[in-house]
């Protein structure tokens, strides 16, 4: 059975708004802002090992918080390097085949250094709660970039 949290909103582009649940939105948080200052130490503890990263062009298993951290450490960088100096975590849909598992389908707007959209990419993460409650990726399935090259 899937369900929606209701307990707070994500924003959407198109003016609507997804309920989702307090613990998810802090944890989409905790992540933007640890993406953002290149924080790959926080990102690495942030996901479940082993993890799966599924693309387009393959599939990745992630068997090593180390492997999470240098990939994600000159993501901040590589932004920067084409204007995008901010994000946000726009949760479009979130679904909860379980009580533990959420999938959560998220936009990041690529934002430049005046806060203006100049593309934006989504991916879809499974996340699965923790037995302190909080919540781990387990798997991303990456849908793609819009925007500057």
């Amino acid at each position: 059975m899937t369900q929606q949290s209701t307990e707070s909103e994500s924003p959407q582009p198109q003016g609507r708004s997804v309920r989702i649940e307090p613990r998810v939105r802090v944890f989409l948080d905790r992540y933007t802002r640890a993406l953002t200052s290149g924080d790959a130490k926080t990102l690495g503890s942030m996901w479940e090992i082993p993890a799966l990263v599924v693309g387009d062009d393959g599939v990745r298993a992630v068997t090593t918080r180390e492997e999470v951290e240098e990939f994600f450490g000159g993501a901040k960088e590589q932004y920067n390097a084409r204007g995008i100096m901010d994000t946000r975590a726009d949760v479009q849909r979130l679904d909860w085949p379980t009580d533990r598992i959420a999938f959560a389908d998220v936009r990041w707007p690529y934002l430049d250094g005046e806060g203006r959209e100049i593309g934006a990419e989504s991916s879809i993460y499974i996340l699965r709660r923790q037995d302190d409650g909080d919540f781990k990726i387990s798997c991303v399935i990456m849908r793609g970039r819009m925007g500057p090259d």
